[in-house]
């Protein structure tokens, strides 16, 4: 037997070693990838969505503040007390520490319409709190810029998370026809 037939069979089994081994760690990598994705989609997930929560909520409260300033219309007015203004400047901070978040795992487009719906909340802080403005002074017009805001945002949040679709709902008409007119400004979701 010749030296090439006896070292043909080692060679062989060297082959298959290597590309096993190859193989082996690229479906490592491939599993670790997957799994870090995994991961950074759910922080981002929860990222927008208490994002999201934290400014619905301000937004509520700043509209009920309106509607105890007589800035525009509802039932459940908000008086500015002491004990208001504190814990409305908690969940400001609440928010802002939450952006922070959003700024680390959110995509350009995502923290751009989160600045966008930033400014659009503070606008409705400044009214309800009689803060003067430029621009648009009225609270529908500010309310409807919020809602189209808020609508941008979590359509980019989509986007980033890979939700298929790009629209919420349909369009659907605010304030809802149903509503007097005398209602028109006030809050919605």
């Amino acid at each position: 037997m010749s030296l090439a037939s006896q070292a043909l069979p080692l060679v062989g089994v060297a082959i298959g070693a290597v590309v096993s081994l190859v193989v082996s760690a690229v479906n490592d990598r491939a599993r670790w990838r997957r799994e870090q994705s995994v991961r950074w989609d759910e922080r981002r997930l929860n990222a927008y969505a208490e994002y999201a929560h934290a400014v619905k909520e301000l937004s509520s409260r700043y509209t009920r503040l309106a509607i105890a300033r007589g800035v525009t219309t509802g039932s459940t007015p908000l008086e500015p007390t002491d004990a208001v203004l504190e814990e409305l400047a908690a969940a400001e901070a609440h928010r802002s520490a939450l952006a922070e978040t959003l700024w680390l795992l959110g995509d350009v487009d995502s923290n751009t319409a989160a600045i966008k719906l930033n400014h659009a909340l503070w606008h409705l802080e400044w009214l309800a709190r009689g803060v003067p403005t430029t621009g648009i002074a009225t609270w529908p017009e500010a309310f409807l810029e919020f809602r189209e805001a808020r609508g941008d945002f979590l359509r980019a949040a989509r986007c980033d998370l890979g939700v298929r679709g790009s629209q919420i709902a349909h369009d659907v008409p605010w304030p809802p026809p149903w509503r007097p007119s005398n209602h028109r400004g006030t809050s919605g979701s």
